[in-house]
């Protein structure tokens, strides 16, 4: 791989959700380390998963991976970050101050700006605190999916301008005076970022439309940032062209190599490596250790039926006819990244609208982008998306507007200047998530959320703001219905859980759902989506992933899931209007199939030749 020769001391990997950025960060740890390099591994994440591919409880602390020498890891905790920030902050004034203003200022850095900043401090110090990193020759990042990325990337850049303007008034890192210190390691963050010398960028994707647009679009900003340093590598291919037997393949890979064909000219002129599909999930140091090489598996024995439960799961259309039976109300789909909330979001919303309802879909993920998946308008169906620079520009406008109109020009030109922090693109962002959310007593809002981790950070801000008005409403004795009580409310909110049949989506799926009931937001459904079992291919290595989702299908249907709904792989992508509603309208045929329909079984105990791991079996 082009990307491993001589590596600078920063590696990070980018990209869109699911294109197997943690899988390509762990691979090339684990080889550099086997050559005897000593390495940090970092992720962040905030919905990271290293932990699970390692088969290694790792967290907020440098932790040895006892089975590989020369490797360590670290998972920046956003909340466990925070949590270490506020103590900086009130660890000084506890025992001084009172109690209730120790838990006011508490109750100020809750939110999602003080997460974020304090997540920040952690990045930055790994590229800046010698003494901390002294011992890792390179340090490799697992990055947050692409547009959480690029605003992690911006903040030092952004800080930096902040600080400089800054004439010492109070900001949410703190009073501004005395924070030369703050200054000077973002400068250094900046310099490190935009060295060749020092910093490689290697961005992730998959030969498909919208996975390669936003690698252009990433490619794009990231040079516009200074980091000029970028390898492409294109994941996940299917091997070989199909035989005609199986119409899945064919369609799969005629639609990877239509793809390849026109990579958009930023992406064209990038170093670049191709990555076979494989046929084992990704978890454990030996499937990691086989990642660049083809290696196949040996087949299982044994018959497994796709339905073990006997029960056939909902289809994607019998969800949509459930949820327009509640009548009006906000649709979250929630999940890892890249396992298709914006698909799925969309086709929800076109579902809903040919029923002739009124349908707000809207997305607070940077990275997505509705109007490509819809490709048309379409009757009673409004489309948005919450856009942070946008949303930033409005809040500073009504700020000045309201507050500042009270204000002289010093004071004005005060106010302006907090109003530049980055933190107020998070204020913004959580207002207009609750702007759009109240609109659901009159109509459907089907939201496509970011991916998981961001999104327990919104909802953290909601968390935060609901504490705060019932704090207030308590001293005041008026009641107000908050953005968290409306998703805590089932008859209001139904949460879809989106997720693939793999080890790790179903997994972090799971925590998810935890992680929403502890905030008492119970999940309304699952949905299995582009299941290669339901779509019962013939070629080996389809064959192969088919099997290995059965057990993570048999999971979900009698652990996790409430209800769920199991939506195939499509031979082509679903996008625009009639693929969307193809999308809604596939049959999960499951212990009800005609007999003539193949059935998901294992592969013939020979395994097929290296060379034609798209062979048929009949």
């Amino acid at each position: 791989m082009q990307f491993l020769d001589r590596p600078p001391r920063f590696l990070f990997f980018t990209g869109k959700g699911g294109v197997g950025k943690t899988s390509m960060a762990c691979a090339t740890a684990l080889q550099l380390a086997t050559e005897g390099k000593s390495i940090l591994l970092v992720s962040t994440d905030p919905a990271s998963n290293v932990g699970q591919v390692f088969g290694v409880s790792i967290g907020h602390h440098i932790t040895t991976i006892p089975a590989v020498p020369n490797l360590a890891a670290l998972e920046i905790d956003p909340l466990a970050a925070a949590q270490t920030f506020r103590e900086r902050i009130l660890g000084p004034v506890r025992g001084v101050l009172p109690e209730p203003v120790l838990n006011a200022i508490a109750e100020q850095l809750s939110g999602a700006c003080t997460t974020e900043i304090a997540a920040f401090d952690e990045f930055t110090a790994l590229l800046v605190d010698s003494a901390m990193t002294a011992d890792y020759e390179h340090i490799v990042f697992d990055t947050a999916p692409t547009g959480h990325t690029l605003r992690l990337l911006q903040l030092p850049g952004a800080w930096s301008r902040f600080l400089e303007t800054g004439k010492g008034d109070a900001s949410c890192l703190g009073p501004l005076a005395g924070l030369e210190k703050q200054r000077t390691e973002y400068q250094a963050v900046v310099r490190a970022l935009t060295d060749p010398a020092r910093t490689r960028l290697v961005l992730v994707t998959r030969a498909q439309r919208a996975s390669l647009r936003e690698a252009a679009r990433t490619s794009e900003e990231l040079f516009s940032l200074g980091l000029s340093q970028q390898y492409l590598v294109i994941n996940g291919l299917l091997p070989s062209p199909p035989l005609p037997c199986d119409e899945l393949a064919a369609a799969i890979h005629q639609r990877e190599q239509a793809a390849l064909a026109t990579l958009p000219d930023i992406l064209a002129t990038l170093p670049r490596a191709h990555v076979e599909l494989k046929p084992f999930n990704l978890v454990g140091l030996e499937a990691l250790r086989h990642f660049f090489t083809h290696h196949p598996e040996p087949a299982p024995s044994g018959e497994v039926e796709l339905f073990e439960s006997g029960d056939t799961p909902n289809n994607l259309s019998d969800l949509i006819d459930q949820i327009s039976a509640d009548g009006p109300g906000l649709i979250l789909l929630m999940g890892k990244g890249g396992v298709g909330k914006t698909t799925l979001a969309a086709a929800v919303a076109v579902g809903l609208a040919r029923k002739g309802l009124s349908v707000h879909l809207t997305t607070s993920d940077p990275a997505a982008h509705l109007t490509h998946t819809l490709e048309e308008s379409l009757a009673h169906l409004t489309v948005s998306r919450i856009d942070p620079t946008e949303e930033k520009e409005r809040h500073r406008q009504h700020v000045m507007d309201t507050q500042g109109a009270q204000l002289d020009a010093e004071g004005r030109a005060l106010l302006e200047e907090d109003l530049r922090s980055p933190c107020t693109e998070e204020i913004a962002v959580f207002q207009a998530f609750s702007r759009i959310i109240g609109e659901a007593d009159k109509r459907f809002v089907v939201m496509d959320t970011a991916p998981t981790g961001h999104t327990l950070l919104l909802l953290d801000a909601t968390g935060a703001y609901h504490r705060e008005v019932t704090r207030q409403g308590r001293n005041t004795g008026h009641h107000v219905t908050t953005p968290m009580m409306q998703l805590q409310n089932p008859k209001q909110t139904k949460v879809l859980l989106v997720t693939w049949a793999e080890t790790t989506p179903v997994l972090e799926t799971a925590n998810l759902q935890a992680d929403l009931r502890r905030a008492g937001i119970e999940p309304w459904a699952w949905i299995v989506n582009q299941s290669i079992a339901a779509a019962h291919p013939r070629a080996h290595l389809l064959r192969q992933r088919a099997h290995n989702e059965l057990g993570e299908i048999h999971a979900v249907s009698t652990q996790h899931a409430r209800r769920y709904a199991l939506v195939p792989l499509m031979k082509h992508e679903p996008v625009g209007v009639n693929s969307l509603l193809e999308l809604i309208n596939q049959r999960i045929e499951g212990s009800k199939r005609d007999d003539k329909e193949p059935r998901i079984e294992p592969l013939l105990q020979q395994n097929p030749k290296s060379g034609d791991p798209l062979v048929c079996s009949m």
